[in-house]
């Protein structure tokens, strides 16, 4: 049984929770269902700005007036593209995850045409010589990081001829990345709590995933002992601190989506429920405001409504089927969804650089 979203607030069956618009489906078990179409309206956006090289933010350190006047494709010839490298990276991951869940998509010629042109062999050996540029070992750490290892982790397995090319090119990035991160874990004594780029339990999240796809197991127990020094004392996140004026990730969901990941269900609701008290999840559930959406920081607080939302569908799922914060996490959840969906595409390059890829994980991370 699928459901279809009206502009109406409905109420849904006996899970209780509502919902609006018709741009995805939600089913009977309150899992959703994106339609062919709402993926090709997201496909649109990372697929106009892959190639595109500017305006463009390379946050790139100078170490001689040589590399200083580099252009963004010298300096990336892969991840020139959408602003910024970190976009361009979890762009690609959009278009490949698109392809496959969507393999009949009306622009897949067009979308393998591009990702022919930049997943090449030579492009991604020319991203891992900057890597051991003097000052670079930290660049990107950890949320580009995190992303080039999901896409790397949307290729493995992939019966496709051009998704096993673009695999086997990526490995040497993918191998970069992992020892960077191997060597970093170590030397971390402090997490990092940010709301942006940094934040230390995102990307844990992500290079967890990778290290058990990809069956690193070194990897994965470095990542699951260092989440746990980090983040299994934690008690009564300061919610209410909640949001930062240009935070995409809400700290407490982010963390207790690790912990989730890492923990036995029993021993996450303790530490879960030491953590996010009643008061906590009621403050984050309430939608971000969002005043200008083309200022490039502002604009975040689209991508946190994203994040929050897929966060609190997995969170939700952790409470008892009649316990009321699972349906005040879905409400929220969806509510989250709908809210950052009505302008994810708002004709301004601040946000259309970026958040077709925080859209399409929030709607497809459980499939």
């Amino acid at each position: 049984m699928k459901i279809f979203f009206t502009f109406l607030l409905l109420s849904i069956n006996s899970l209780g929770f509502a919902q609006t618009k018709s741009f995805f489906k939600l089913n009977a078990d309150s899992t959703i269902n994106l339609p062919e179409e709402s993926a090709l309206t997201l496909s649109l956006l990372p697929l106009k700005c892959l190639l595109k090289e500017f305006p463009n933010k390379t946050s790139h350190i100078s170490n001689s007036n040589i590399d200083h006047v580099k252009l963004p494709s010298e300096l990336h010839p892969c991840f020139y593209g959408c602003f910024d490298w970190h976009s361009s990276v979890h762009g690609h991951w959009m278009l490949i995850r698109i392809l496959k869940l969507y393999p009949n998509l009306p622009n897949q010629k067009e979308i393998r045409i591009a990702l022919n042109q930049t997943l090449t062999s030579d492009n991604i050996i020319n991203e891992v010589k900057y890597f051991d540029y003097e000052n670079t070992k930290g660049w990107e750490r950890t949320y580009g990081w995190a992303w080039l290892l999901k896409l790397d982790e949307e290729l493995m397995g992939w019966n496709d001829v051009d998704g096993k090319n673009w695999h086997e090119n990526l490995k040497p990035l993918t191998e970069k990345i992992t020892n960077l991160w191997i060597d970093f874990i170590p030397k971390q004594t402090y997490p990092n709590r940010t709301g942006v780029h940094p934040n230390t339990a995102f990307g844990l999240v992500f290079a967890l995933d990778y290290a058990r796809k990809s069956n690193h197991k070194t990897f994965e127990k470095l990542i699951t002992d260092h989440a746990l020094r980090l983040y299994q004392n934690d008690k009564n996140a300061p919610a209410i601190w909640e949001p930062n004026g240009s935070d995409f990730f809400s700290p407490s969901l982010q963390e207790a989506d690790l912990m989730r990941k890492i923990l036995s269900p029993e021993k996450f609701s303790l530490w879960r429920d030491k953590f996010l008290t009643n008061d906590a999840l009621a403050h984050l559930s309430i939608l971000p405001i969002v005043s200008d959406r083309a200022d490039l920081q502002i604009v975040h607080l689209d991508g946190l409504s994203f994040s929050r939302s897929w966060c609190m569908q997995s969170l939700a799922l952790t409470y008892p089927k009649n316990h009321p914060n699972r349906k005040l996490l879905f409400e929220a959840h969806l509510s989250h969804l709908n809210s950052a969906l009505k302008e994810f595409s708002a004709g301004h390059y601040s946000g259309d650089h970026w958040l077709a890829s925080f859209a399409l994980f929030a709607l497809t991370h459980h499939r």
